[in-house]
């Protein structure tokens, strides 16, 4: 997507933002999924971010460093769900108090005044509990400073990307956080079309990151994706072959801020587009007995150049072998249906036995990558298997990979 276009800012604000907002280090956390900050951690200390700041709690990985550092983490992380610039904190016990707070923040060095802004707020051993109302006080207060203050004009370059102010009061100490992000990271901006209860995309790019699939050598390490609905494992595994940065098709909320500069943006994009690479034949598998989805896969990978990349069939993963696609062993993904895509029990066994016995068969060699629901599925391969416990949609999966002998 083409850049936004450079911001209308008074010549006083833009001094500030560049003194206050662009110039100086800041504190951010990458918001993850249950089980992935160690992953997200491992992704910011290497390169191409090569953050030394980074640091994994619960819920994500707090790091510091410039803006240009948030932009960086937005475009190459795949295990994280969303990125948040810490703002400043505000202890009250009252609601004089939070709103004489809120009113102090210079959000006019964050935030466009136009732009739709949105609240989320949660609480723990606070005096001032409810959510609702707190985001309501905070909503006000930011609104009256930009209305009484005087602060200049600025014309947003995207007054459709919403702004989220995220608040997290813990012991009557309320944290403001403001979203880089935008929508979620895991929408990655390259499917069509998703079938019932799609696998994230942060969660796929970390099972295949535990399975032990980099894409550095793709024609020695095939991936065969048989059961591949709307396709997010085999459109993980392209993006991280053809090292594109996950967010590459797609804009973020922080592209609407007074700090937001395009010409380092489209540096940054350029710089990310000089490692990308293209093989000689696709060493990427993608198959489903839906022809819709497959239709939908293929238009998707010939729009963002994936199509050099991943070889999408209509076909039920019973009527073919991995010897018809390739010679070399790799790596084969499956997420069977379950839950709300089947949710007969006694089918999903005959299913998933059908399956396992397909796999001990006809993929010899082969390790294989398996998320299915239930207690201690491992039972049911006849060889060794590391498990790990997910959380997707709601439902408890058990990730389980191994070789095939």
């Amino acid at each position: 997507m083409p850049p936004p276009s450079s911001p209308q800012c008074d010549p006083a604000l833009e001094k500030r933002v560049k003194r206050h907002v662009i110039g100086r280090t800041r504190e951010f956390f990458a918001v993850t999924a249950p089980g992935l900050e160690p992953l997200c951690l491992k992704e910011l200390s290497e390169p191409p971010l090569s953050f030394q700041t980074g640091r994994a709690v619960t819920g994500g990985v707090a790091f510091s460093g410039r803006i240009r550092d948030a932009y960086l983490a937005n475009l190459h992380l795949r295990t994280a769900t969303r990125i948040l610039m810490r703002i400043d904190t505000v202890h009250a016990t009252r609601f004089d108090q939070l709103e004489k707070g809120v009113n102090e923040i210079p959000w006019e060095l964050y935030l466009p005044p136009s732009a739709p802004v949105s609240i989320r707020a949660a609480t723990s051993r606070c005096r001032l509990y409810h959510k609702e109302a707190i985001a309501e006080r905070v909503r006000r207060s930011i609104a009256e400073r930009f209305a009484t203050r005087g602060l200049g004009t600025y014309s947003p370059r995207s007054a459709d990307i919403p702004q989220t102010v995220f608040v997290r009061g813990t012991s009557d100490r309320f944290l403001f956080s403001l979203d880089s992000s935008g929508d979620p990271l895991y929408k990655r901006s390259v499917k069509t079309e998703v079938g019932k209860a799609p696998l994230r995309e942060t969660l796929a790019a970390a099972v295949l990151m535990w399975a032990g699939y980099t894409g550095d050598k793709p024609l020695d390490q095939p991936l065969i994706d048989p059961l591949c609905g709307s396709g997010t494992f085999s459109l993980e595994a392209s993006l991280m072959a053809a090292r594109i940065p996950p967010g590459h098709f797609r804009n973020f909320a922080f592209m609407d801020w007074p700090a937001f500069r395009p010409k380092r943006w489209v540096h940054i994009k350029n710089e990310a587009e000089k490692v990308i690479r293209r093989p000689p034949i696709r060493p990427i598998f993608a198959s489903d007995r839906d022809q819709n989805l497959c239709r939908a896969l293929e238009k998707a990978t010939v729009k963002h150049g994936l199509h050099h990349w991943i070889t999408v069939s209509n076909r039920d993963f019973f009527d073919f072998s991995p010897r018809d696609l390739t010679r070399r062993t790799g790596w084969v993904t499956l997420n069977p249906p379950y839950g709300r895509r089947l949710s007969d029990p006694e089918e999903k066994n005959r299913l998933l036995a059908a399956i396992i016995d397909r796999l001990h068969r006809e993929y010899r060699g082969w390790t294989v990558v398996l998320l299915v629901p239930g207690r201690n599925p491992g039972r049911l391969l006849k060889f060794p298997v590391t498990t790990r416990t997910l959380i997707h949609g709601g439902l408890t999966l058990n990730l389980l990979i191994g070789t095939v002998p």
